[in-house]
This record gives C-alpha cells, structure tokens and sequence, in this order.
C-alpha cells in the first residue's frame, strides 16, 4: 500500500511542474504581445532618397510615363502594367515575362526575376 502513495505523490508532483510551465508560457506571450503593441503605435518615416523625384528615360517613360516621380510610383506603375497586360508568368509567380516595351528596360532578355527587375530599372532613372 505504501507504493500505491508514493506513486501518486509522484504524479501530483509531475502536474505540479506542468502547470508551472504553462504559466511561464503564458506570461511570455503577453510580454511579447506588449512589444509588439508598443512597436506598432509608432509609424516609421521613410527613406528621403527613395520619396525623391527621378527622371526616367525614354524606354522606362514608355511604361510608366515621362514625367519625374519617386522610385516607389515608378515601381507601383511598373507593377501596374504587368498586371494589366498579364506578364507575370503563370508557373512562377517570380518571374516576368518582358513585351517589346519592357524588353528595352530589361536590356533585351525575354524574362527575368522580379528581384533582377528592380536592379534593371534603376538603371534607366536619372
């Protein structure tokens, strides 16, 4: 008989440990459920460099227009006329298949990431 107490001892023990468990666990997710409360309530400005007004040459002017904008209009317009005539490819999302007009942006390739795409279109902004 004196096993059967010494076993349940036990187990009131192994739950004991548990619940504290838990109860860490609890109190961790609300600190960071704080953190991300305090994050949140403060909106970050952005970058000058990229509100600044480019110039785009010729080629990207026959995509997005000719007039200067920031660099995150040139890339919403850019977008804009991918999804509007269908480019992106439809197996992988990633990548963009160019029409005559943005062949001349892209440097001549037929297609190319949309990581590379940036990278290429920073090239044609003054």
């Amino acid at each position: 008989m004196a096993a059967k107490k010494g076993g349940k001892k036990a187990a009131k023990r192994g739950g004991a440990r548990k619940s504290a468990k838990r109860g860490a666990k609890k109190s961790a997710g609300r600190k960071a459920s704080a953190r991300k409360a305090k994050r949140g309530g403060a909106k970050r400005a952005p970058n000058p460099a990229f509100m600044r007004p480019m110039q785009p040459d010729a080629s990207l002017g026959a995509v997005v227009g000719s007039n200067p904008m920031p660099r995150t209009e040139i890339t919403k317009k850019l977008w804009g006329y991918i999804h509007k005539n269908g480019l992106q490819d439809q197996k992988n999302r990633r990548m963009i298949n160019a029409d005559d007009k943005l062949k001349a942006v892209f440097g001549g390739k037929g297609q190319v990431s949309m990581f590379e795409m940036t990278k290429l279109v920073n090239k044609h902004m003054k």
